[in-house]
């Protein structure tokens, strides 16, 4: 991200999602509609050879391929790479960081990054490694997590030990700045989802491998006494938790 303090710890990113691989397809339904509206907004050409920089699971490798195309798919957790080719996902497979992605220039027409570069250290690097492996001619759809994104848990751990307990999110304005040297477009919009009740929030946030903390983890509450004191603090709307997301949509053009 922009403006951290320190680095992004990518071993353990890639060991939160690597653990999460077989449970991320049945959590994982935000980052199926995010996808799909990223996929809806560039036409591309048959044919077109897709890098899939952050495949999870390999679901969107799989929608570009039954459209038609070759698709590399890449991740940085070893577990998910290993999922998606048991479920036969892409062409090629490769395990590697999208800040310094292992492919030539000039090596694909069209990278799908959705909802992956907020694991970064800075968005500008991510961008700039994303068009250096697109051919001219080519397109980088991305979306990412925007400030404002898991609000309602940061602002509840706040109320509770003054924390926020969530990573922090780049501001609309810093991530248009990293889209400024490239011909682009970009837009937000804002998800809600509903849960049951705090448990259910949390099993969802892990079954995604969205548990791993920038910042590290703060001592004080742990387990079970965790979940009893978000359950009694958490906000409520209509009986349920919501947890609402800040996403942004870029579309590049690679000149």
């Amino acid at each position: 991200m922009l403006h951290v303090a320190e680095p992004v710890d990518k071993q353990a990113v890639a060991a939160a999602f690597s653990r999460a691989a077989e449970s991320y397809e049945g959590a994982a339904a935000l980052q199926r509609r995010v996808g799909e509206r990223l996929m809806a907004l560039a036409a591309v050409p048959a044919g077109a050879t897709v890098l899939d920089a952050g495949c999870g699971t390999g679901h969107f490798s799989r929608r570009w391929r039954a459209a038609g195309h070759p698709v590399v798919a890449l991740d940085l957790a070893p577990g998910m790479v290993q999922k998606a080719e048991a479920l036969a996902s892409a062409d090629r497979y490769l395990t590697g960081d999208i800040e310094a992605l292992p492919l030539p220039d000039s090596a694909v027409d069209v990278v799908f990054s959705s909802l992956v570069v907020q694991w970064c250290d800075a968005l500008p690097r991510v961008l700039a490694e994303l068009t250096r492996v697109t051919r001219p001619g080519g397109v980088i759809l991305f979306s990412t997590l925007a400030d404002g994104s898991l609000a309602e848990l940061a602002e509840t751990w706040q109320q509770i030990d003054g924390v926020g307990h969530v990573n922090r999110f780049l501001t609309p304005e810093q991530i248009a700045a990293a889209c400024a040297p490239y011909r682009h477009e970009l837009g937000f919009s804002r998800e809600r989802e509903q849960f049951a009740d705090v448990r259910a929030l949390m099993r969802s946030l892990k079954g995604i491998g969205a548990t791993h903390l920038h910042q590290g983890r703060a001592p004080g509450l742990t387990g079970r006494r965790r979940l009893e004191t978000l359950e009694q603090v958490f906000p409520r709307h209509n009986g349920q938790c919501p947890l609402s997301y800040h996403v942004a949509y870029g579309v590049i053009y690679r000149d």
